[in-house]
């Protein structure tokens, strides 16, 4: 069998203080501290606690080249550990997994830390909504009650301003006004098909295709994106949609058409969309969910290795977002988007393997509830007139 390291992997120490019980025992009061070492890839979910000896022995092997096992330094009660875990890779059917997960993440030039900082802050099954409420995190009050105050909203800089003159307030200022995120949608109404099929025209369809070789075609949509490489997936999750069976969805940017995606789970698709939302049971009534995934190897084919690249990917599921919060607003419709998403539940609901597509974030749209329950954030009263 023939080792060699895994293609991405920073090594993290972190110190853990506790009381030391000894010094208790003596009648005093001291704190003791102990190092502990993890290593953290880019294709494997979860940190790797690991020893001295397996910390030496990661930073001799290469990522490259294969190394018989017989020929390491060290023997198998070091090495054997870091295979199981995943962090040295084997050429071995027995370990073919792993080994095509870091293949997969090699062969699409991530930059280091972008993958590191990517794969380690992705979610599986937390509800963010109960521990928001948990700790009295829901309201603006409830923030600084337990937060303190924050930075000020606006940095200044010492010295008088020159005031700009103001505009003169026309259509596009009141759409710009009424496009606020909705927390109250309507459970019971749903929106049409064609109005589905305008949102998704105007913000995510390719307006027009330039074909350079038979093999390399670019998309020319009407939001901006980095390269003009448009990496940026849409799935959708519809509720209510009339015309359009409940369910899971590709959208095809170039047909302008979406395809069925067989359902992985006999869950309702509302508690779908929750575990999917990490339980912002506000934003899960809304007709229908459009999930932005990045195909991270369109990007990185032009930028490899490219610290600035990741970057990128997320400003264009931004310019995606406030399009479609755009075009939602105009046709009076409610929009929301979040990227405090369960990654890990949203992948394994449209059978995404993590590695070579990862959601970002999620829009709703739907109808917006004629009452008012979950706060918004509506200061100038433009969508909810007090009484």
């Amino acid at each position: 069998m023939k080792l060699r390291r895994c293609t991405i992997v920073m090594l993290e120490p972190r110190e853990q203080v506790q009381f030391d019980l000894q010094a208790i025992l003596q009648g005093r009061t001291e704190l003791a501290t102990n190092t502990t070492w993890f290593a953290l890839a880019g294709h494997l979910d979860q940190p790797v606690e690991i020893s001295a000896a397996q910390r030496e022995l990661i930073g001799t092997l290469s990522p490259r080249h294969w190394v018989a096992a017989g020929e390491l330094p060290a023997d198998g009660t070091v090495w054997q550990p870091l295979l199981d875990a995943g962090l040295l890779i084997a050429d071995g059917e027995a370990y073919a997994g792993p080994r095509a997960r870091d293949e997969a993440l090699r062969d699409m030039h991530w930059w280091p830390l972008s993958a590191l900082s990517h794969r380690h802050a992705r979610w599986q099954g937390v509800d963010s909504a109960a521990d928001m409420r948990a700790n009295d995190l829901v309201t603006a009050k409830g923030l600084r009650r337990q937060l303190g105050a924050p930075p000020p909203a606006v940095h200044e800089y010492p010295g008088q301003y020159e005031p700009l003159p103001p505009a003169i307030s026309d259509d596009y200022d009141q759409l710009l006004e009424r496009r606020t995120t909705c927390r109250n949608f309507d459970a019971r109404r749903s929106i049409s098909r064609e109005l589905l099929a305008q949102l998704l025209q105007r913000t995510v369809k390719a307006q027009a295709v330039v074909q350079v070789e038979a093999d390399t075609e670019f998309l020319k949509k009407n939001v901006p994106s980095g390269g003009g490489l448009h990496a940026t997936e849409t799935y959708l999750l519809v509720q209510r949609v009339d015309g359009i069976e409940p369910g899971l969805y590709h959208y095809h940017p170039v047909q302008h058409a979406l395809i069925g995606l067989p359902r992985r789970c006999g869950r309702p698709l509302q508690e779908v969309a929750r575990a999917m939302l990490s339980g912002q049971d506000w934003f899960a009534d809304a007709a229908a969910h459009v999930v932005l995934v990045p195909r991270f190897a369109r990007t990185y084919w032009k930028y490899r290795n490219h610290a600035k690249a990741y970057r990128a990917l997320l400003l264009d599921v931004g310019h995606i977002s406030q399009a479609l919060y755009m075009a939602a607003t105009e046709r009076g419709m409610a929009a929301f988007v979040t990227a405090a998403i369960n990654e890990v539940d949203t992948e394994e609901a449209l059978a995404l393997d993590g590695v070579t597509q990862s959601p970002v974030a999620i829009v709703g749209v739907g109808w917006r509830s004629p009452a008012l329950e979950t706060a918004e954030f509506d200061p100038n009263h433009v969508v909810w007139t007090l009484g």
